[in-house]
């Protein structure tokens, strides 16, 4: 999808309307258009990155300051008893708006709303097996991000 075709795209530019709560340099905060609660908002930046795995680290964390600072406003203004953040990758994953997004979903005792998870515990890998194998993806991630920082600044 091109961002030409992208409804949060579209939203950004002011082609598209949404009920915007909060917007700065790099983040947008606006309605969902289909709640799942009252003040169901979502956060997005303001770049198109389709998903989790084409997000830099800089753009993660002002997403997450904006997620932070929205929420807090949220249970000030609704006074929600819970809060779930909600976020999906790829369509296996659930994600229907290829566009990176959060949901910021306010919960009340009683609401009803069920957030997909299995009934049962699956274990179709020893935890320790599946977290050795992150972790040595972890390292690697490490190395040429320091390695880059070392090229493009200077050290070497």
């Amino acid at each position: 999808m091109s961002d030409r075709e992208c409804i949060f795209c579209a939203i950004i530019e002011g082609h598209a309307p949404a009920e915007v709560v909060f917007e700065d340099g790099d983040t947008l905060a606006f309605m969902d258009i289909n709640p799942a609660n009252p003040g169901h908002t979502l956060v997005i930046p303001k770049r198109h990155i389709q998903d989790i795995y084409g997000m830099d680290e800089d753009t993660a964390a002002a997403v997450m300051g904006t997620v932070v600072r929205v929420a807090g406003a949220i249970k000030r203004a609704l006074q929600p008893e819970g809060m779930n953040l909600v976020q999906s990758n790829e369509r296996a994953g659930g994600q229907d708006v290829f566009h990176f997004h959060m949901h910021i979903i306010p919960r009340w005792y009683g609401d009803g709303l069920r957030l997909a998870r299995p009934p049962e515990v699956r274990r179709t890998m020893p935890i320790k097996e599946a977290a050795g194998r992150i972790r040595r993806e972890v390292a690697k991630v490490r190395t040429i991000a320091a390695a880059y920082t070392d090229i493009c600044c200077g050290k070497k």
